[in-house]
């Protein structure tokens, strides 16, 4: 048997959760609420994470476009995520939510513009 003890991130109450495994069996205490242990289930099996970076564009004022991770990516992905964010190359002009790179390292999430208005086309 193994105790993991993790802090809730879903709401503010930040409540410190005791995951009991037994083999194939968790029990939780400490969460104040259903969406507690939804978490901690999750992070116990699969930790997922958004990814938010910059990817490097031609063509543009700047060279630079804030971007994340359309959803939330299995954690042990994320060090092949950022090689494929550092060899991506995108061109102007670029839009909030445009998706910049598909299926981002094997994922089935897409890339996503966050933040467009230093990224028009040069004249």
């Amino acid at each position: 048997m193994e105790n993991r003890e993790l802090t809730c991130i879903v709401c503010p109450m930040g409540c410190r959760v005791t995951v009991e495994l037994d083999g194939g069996e968790m029990r939780f205490s400490g969460n104040q609420c259903k969406r507690g242990e939804a978490y901690c289930r999750q992070e116990v099996s699969c930790p997922m994470r958004t990814v938010t970076s910059l990817v490097a564009v031609e063509g543009a004022e700047h060279p630079l476009c804030p971007v994340k991770t359309a959803a939330p990516v299995p954690r042990e992905k994320i060090p092949e995520v950022l090689a494929k964010l550092r060899c991506a190359r995108v061109h102007a002009p670029i839009a909030i939510g445009d998706v910049l790179v598909r299926d981002i390292a094997g994922t089935g999430v897409d890339l996503v513009a966050t933040d467009a208005r230093p990224l028009r086309a040069e004249t």
